[in-house]
């Protein structure tokens, strides 16, 4: 009985094992490295069309808290006014007028 029950143990050990050395060699083989690079490329399309959806919903919010302010006749509330004045972020000139033909 004891032997029945070590043989059952190494026989599902052994299939355990022989299952993944044939997962992992499929991954190395030319369908399989495709197969890998197809789902990473993807994802990446995915997490980039996830960003880009999160990015038009800020602005749409932004935009549409700027228009109810427009609406109530407030002023622009420029958040980065401070940072456009000051030389070393501000907005420079590409093309100085020194340096175009």
């Amino acid at each position: 009985m004891r032997r029945l029950f070590w043989l059952g143990i190494g026989l599902a050990v052994g299939v355990l094992v022989v299952r993944k050395a044939t997962r992992t060699a499929q991954a190395y083989t030319p369908a399989g490295i495709a197969s890998g690079l197809s789902e990473s490329a993807g994802g990446l399309v995915e997490s980039v069309r996830s960003f880009v959806d999160d990015v038009r919903a800020g602005m749409a919010e932004r935009e549409q808290e700027i228009h109810e302010a427009f609406a109530r006749g407030e002023a622009y509330d420029d958040q980065f006014a401070e940072l456009r004045e000051d030389p070393r972020f501000g907005d420079r000139e590409i093309f100085p007028e020194e340096h175009q033909r």
